[in-house]
């Protein structure tokens, strides 16, 4: 089914849980049939759950879902609703007594925008595994991106709403590339296509860049962007972590600046695995479906302009 996000990917569903008061959520990305899973973590703050296990050296080979959400740290505990919510349905790896699914996870910090005291926990995450589909992913200030905002090296009064964004791309043989980003960045964003400054912070009637901020150097906490990057195409772990890489040069190319110490930027790569084709263009195609995602969030979130 041709809808233009991550859920074109067959056996990836998604699902948001929205708290629109408190400004926090949580993304729940369930594979239904496992996935081969990688991951990068390039930004000096981040959040994440069970990354290391992606590594190529270790004995997991399949995750059964991605938890990307708000709460900063806290937000964590929306995987644990994720494990419930999959050990009911008997998802995840085989033990004996029991399954013990795999669920990996990363946070963006949202608790300078709304309730700071309300955080994304397992009830919540729960809730998001039970929203899941695979119908056209929500898109904007839902889910974990409900608190995101974007461009904030002139202070968050100057921010601009980042949120959830989602897009697809066909490579020949039917193989498809899609991502799903939430940003939270502090840095500005540009079309990647044309290299058009799209949303920065206003000042004196104009789109000022984060560069030209004299406090750039004191920006606080408050950023990250995190997200998926998924293919239909069969890969080996060590080439899902290589997707989950190339995903970062999509964002090099629509946040200025990104990666930095204040940010705790982190990108899965997921492998369903169902089709065949050369490794080379899936990963020329990651950076462009990392890029467009992260521009359709701030679209879809009305930052732009």
């Amino acid at each position: 089914m041709k809808n233009g996000t991550l859920t074109e990917v067959q056996g990836l569903l998604v699902g948001h849980y929205t708290d629109p008061v408190a400004q926090t959520g949580c993304t729940a990305i369930l594979c239904q049939n496992g996935a081969v899973a990688g991951v990068d973590v390039r930004g000096s703050a981040p959040g994440t759950r069970e990354t290391d296990l992606l590594r190529g050296y270790n004995v997991v080979q399949r995750v059964n879902a991605i938890m990307l959400s708000g709460g900063s740290a806290f937000g964590l505990d929306a995987a644990s609703g994720a494990m419930a919510f999959l050990e009911e349905r008997g998802w995840g790896m085989d033990v004996g007594p029991t399954v013990v699914p795999i669920v990996p996870g990363a946070v963006i910090f949202d608790l300078g925008v709304g309730d700071p005291q309300v955080r994304p926990g397992k009830a919540e995450g729960y809730l998001a595994c039970k929203a899941a589909t695979d119908q056209p992913v929500e898109q904007g200030r839902v889910g974990a991106g409900t608190g995101a905002t974007v461009a904030k090296a002139f202070g968050q009064g100057y921010a601009r709403n980042g949120g959830v964004g989602s897009c697809c791309l066909h490579l020949e043989g039917g193989i498809q590339v899609a991502a799903l980003m939430v940003v939270n960045a502090l840095g500005d964003i540009y079309d990647p296509a044309t290299g058009a400054l799209k949303a920065a912070a206003c000042i004196d009637g104009r789109l000022t860049p984060c560069l030209e901020s004299p406090a750039l150097g004191l920006a606080a906490f408050g950023n990250t962007t995190i997200g998926v990057v998924a293919t239909n195409a069969r890969l080996t772990r060590e080439e899902a972590n290589k997707l989950a890489s190339m995903g970062h040069d999509g964002l090099a190319m629509a946040i200025r600046p990104v990666h930095t110490s204040m940010d705790g930027d982190t990108l899965f790569g997921l492998s369903t695995g169902t089709a065949e084709g050369p490794f080379l263009p899936i990963l020329a195609a990651a950076a462009q479906a990392a890029a467009k995602a992260v521009l359709a969030a701030v679209e879809h979130g009305g930052g732009l302009g």
